[in-house]
């Protein structure tokens, strides 16, 4: 079974960072892109920053500069090193893979459980 499994989400002051790390468990061939998104309650989900497997990356306008995605393909996990966090970077913060094949399965779009950002002020 393929999984996503997120972590390093937690509460951190204004100007301050976090690293998120996503892995895909499971006997993964390949990944196509892999990203992350973020919801607030009520918004939908929005893409902050995605990641092909080939390492071309493109960012929201909002963390442009503030943000960086990376990946390491041979351990199948993307990161998400956030810096500068401001009060409005809080939301649930979610892994997304896409195209994932295994031994003779294709996954077309895969999500994370979720991992908490809290910014204060």
């Amino acid at each position: 079974q393929v999984r996503l499994v997120e972590s390093g989400g937690g509460l951190v002051q204004a100007g301050g960072s976090l690293r998120l790390s996503c892995a895909v468990s499971g006997s993964i061939s390949s990944i196509n892109a892999m990203g992350w998104y973020r919801q607030v309650p009520g918004n939908q989900r929005e893409l902050v920053a995605g990641i092909t497997s080939g390492g071309s990356t493109n960012y929201a306008d909002s963390v442009k500069g503030r943000f960086t995605i990376s990946r390491a393909n041979a351990k199948n996990t993307v990161y998400l090193q956030m810096n500068g966090l401001k009060p409005e970077d809080t939301a649930v913060y979610y892994c997304n893979a896409d195209q994932v094949t295994t031994n003779g399965a294709l996954y077309r779009e895969l999500w994370g459980q979720g991992t908490l950002v809290t910014v204060s002020s």
